[in-house]
């Protein structure tokens, strides 16, 4: 049984098990390897890697990537990922949390992201935690989907 969450910045030695998770995760649009190595070593996003402590081992469950822009206040959830056996725990709350402290950290005051506007858990999921529709993207993802995009404002 799982003992302890703990939330960090991803490390490289993480790489194997994010590509796992992401694979895991989900079906297509997916970050591919060298996309997750470059957000793990870059200053202007974050890997969030959600653990948690199976006996004597950590066992990546979760992981959220922030994208940062220099001189922009707006910080983008460009992927939230929960393994599929530890869905439905509040590990999505928990790394979402995570990642709009880690924006407000930064120096940003809204957090960007978009979800497919077939995905209605995470619509409902969004829409909870205080994130507003403003926009609809097109053809957004590779099966040609619309994207619907939400904004938070922070706050102190």
């Amino acid at each position: 049984m799982a003992r302890a969450l703990s939330i960090r910045e991803a490390v490289p030695e993480d790489l194997d098990a994010l590509v796992a998770l992401e694979h895991a995760a989900f079906v297509s649009d997916r970050a591919e390897r060298r996309a997750i190595r470059h957000a793990i070593r870059s200053a202007s996003m974050t890997v969030l890697s959600a653990l948690v402590e199976d006996g004597a081992e950590a066992v990546l469950v979760g992981a959220a990537t922030l994208e940062r822009r220099r001189g922009s206040r707006i910080a983008r959830l460009s992927s939230i990922a929960i393994a599929p056996a530890r869905s439905g725990l509040g590990l999505g709350g928990l790394l979402l949390a995570a990642a709009e402290e880690d924006a407000r950290a930064h120096g940003c005051e809204r957090l960007r992201l978009e979800v497919r506007s077939d995905n209605t858990l995470g619509i409902r999921f969004y829409e909870r935690r205080d994130y507003r529709r403003f926009t609809v993207v097109e053809d957004y993802y590779e099966d040609g989907m619309s994207a619907w995009r939400y904004e938070k404002a922070l706050g102190a």
